[in-house]
């Protein structure tokens, strides 16, 4: 089967790893426009008599699942979560992961790091040899963001990483996290190091959160044009820049 455009790929993605999910699971559910496709069918296997409960990670996400039939606890409800699913802004080496392009990362990292497992959904455009040219979203307090704002630009500079760090901005005013704070959006291009990245924002006051996932996928649902393929840590980015092509992938 070939699929056709990037909303197919979404909904290839989306519908294989229904597969990963079984009778009775906690599972943790993502924001974007992959994930809701992955909840629009979800609802459906609920609706055929699948018994799971979702803890989703944004209000966004935790509407659709009510709109949808699909049932909902809040995180604090449920000590541990089997499994969560969610796309992803770009996957490179190791399943390190670039997100929160949709604004929910430090929800998204809570429940990631809530969960036993974690499957990312995505189309073969987001797999990439060095994670960066999507901008990185870093979640920041609302106090003193200026001076947050300074502090990154410094050491984004000690670590050699240049490009702009914008403020998110939507209908002309600060874009406002589920949590209630703001994003700035760090164009770095490459990011050669992710987790001394990782570390150095951390310990950053007023950093609340950042955008790249380490060390928490296991599995990436990954669909290319001719077929969906099942990508783990060992998998080789650069075999998947062109999954469009006929490769010799490992099914898992």
């Amino acid at each position: 089967m070939r699929y056709g455009g990037a909303q197919q790929l979404k909904i290839a993605a989306a519908e294989r790893a229904c597969d990963f999910i079984s009778n009775g699971m906690r599972l943790g559910i993502g924001t974007g426009s992959t994930a809701e496709e992955f909840i629009r069918r979800l609802s459906v296997r609920v609706m055929r008599g699948l018994a799971i409960v979702g803890v989703p990670t944004s209000k966004r996400s935790a509407a659709l699942c009510c709109e949808l039939g699909v049932p909902v606890a809040a995180i604090d409800e449920i000590s541990e979560l089997d499994l969560t699913i969610d796309g992803a802004d770009e996957i490179g080496p190791g399943l390190t992961l670039i997100k929160g392009g949709g604004g929910a990362l430090l929800y998204e990292k809570i429940i990631a790091s809530s969960s036993k497992d974690m499957l990312v959904i995505a189309d073969y455009g987001k797999v990439v040899e060095i994670l960066g040219a999507f901008p990185l979203p870093i979640e920041v307090n609302t106090f003193g963001f200026k001076v947050t704002k300074r502090t990154v630009e410094k050491v984004a500079d000690t670590l050699g990483l240049t490009g702009t760090i914008n403020l998110r901005m939507e209908d002309d005013i600060p874009f406002l996290t589920d949590g209630g704070h703001f994003i700035l959006d760090a164009s770095f291009g490459c990011i050669a190091d992710p987790q001394e990245l990782s570390n150095s924002l951390l310990a950053i006051p007023g950093v609340v959160e950042h955008g790249l996932f380490l060390q928490l996928a296991s599995r990436a649902v990954i669909a290319c044009e001719s077929d969906v393929k099942i990508m783990d840590a060992k998998s080789l980015p650069e075999r998947w820049l062109c999954c469009s092509k006929q490769h010799d992938f490992q099914i898992l």
